[in-house]
């Protein structure tokens, strides 16, 4: 007896591209994953401690790493010092990482600001370009939200990108739209190297015009085992569209 083979259906035009597996994170974008990981938990839970935490990080946002001093000890910087002592990272790198992890920490504590049963961050999440697709619902482009794209993806200086990210962030924020911030502090590292800005500029374009809506959440899709492995089981995630 012959097997007739499968063909299988053709996909929607609007379906959401075939999950690939990423890169591991560098140092710094795992340090950053590590700390939110640990802060994001507490917060949920309603501690004390790790509220007050958001609360302080949310100061530093738009503003070069160490220019708040409240801030000292609060973020990634104890792996990053770490490392920068173990000669894993030289004296410009250095500063370098910490800028990165203090862009993305002090974003991530205004995304997940009044969010207080969903993850904005999300290891294996969107990356920057697909998240600001989700914004737009349709198939058509939103040209305000476009129009930010673009200013955040030719910033200048670090503290340009920070308070042109910060706009975006908001957005995302209303919409409770999840970023994946271990990536995005990567991103924000590779950025500050010669001709690091043009491929993070080109990485966030393609994720803009890969991204498809779809029935389906892709947010863990990437994911080792198709699930967040920062998710636990007594935590929903409902889609929430309030502020």
């Amino acid at each position: 007896m012959t097997n007739t083979p499968t063909i299988p259906a053709p996909s929607s035009p609007h379906s959401s591209p075939p999950p690939r597996r990423r890169a591991p994170l560098t140092l710094v974008g795992a340090a950053v994953d590590q700390r939110i990981t640990e802060l994001q938990r507490g917060y949920l839970a309603d501690r004390s401690d790790a509220v007050a935490t958001l609360a302080r990080l949310r100061r530093g946002v738009g503003k070069p790493a160490n220019a708040v001093p409240d801030l000292w000890g609060l973020g990634a910087d104890e792996a990053i010092h770490q490392a920068h002592a173990d000669g894993e990272l030289p004296n410009g790198q250095a500063e370098r990482a910490e800028e990165a992890a203090h862009i993305a920490l002090t974003l991530w504590a205004l995304h997940q600001q009044s969010h207080h049963t969903q993850r904005m961050h999300l290891r294996y999440g969107p990356e920057l370009g697909a998240a600001v697709r989700r914004l737009m619902p349709g198939p058509e482009v939103d040209e305000p939200i476009r129009k930010r794209f673009v200013r955040a993806a030719t910033a200048t200086t670090p503290t340009m990108l920070a308070q042109r990210l910060r706009e975006i962030v908001t957005l995302l924020r209303r919409e409770a739209v999840a970023l994946d911030y271990g990536l995005l502090a990567d991103q924000l590292h590779q950025w500050q190297q010669p001709g690091g800005a043009e491929r993070v500029r080109r990485s966030w374009g393609r994720s803009f015009h890969a991204h498809r809506t779809s029935d389906t959440s892709p947010d863990t899709a990437d994911a080792p085992g198709g699930a967040d492995e920062n998710h636990d089981s007594t935590i929903t995630n409902p889609k929430d569209d309030t502020l």
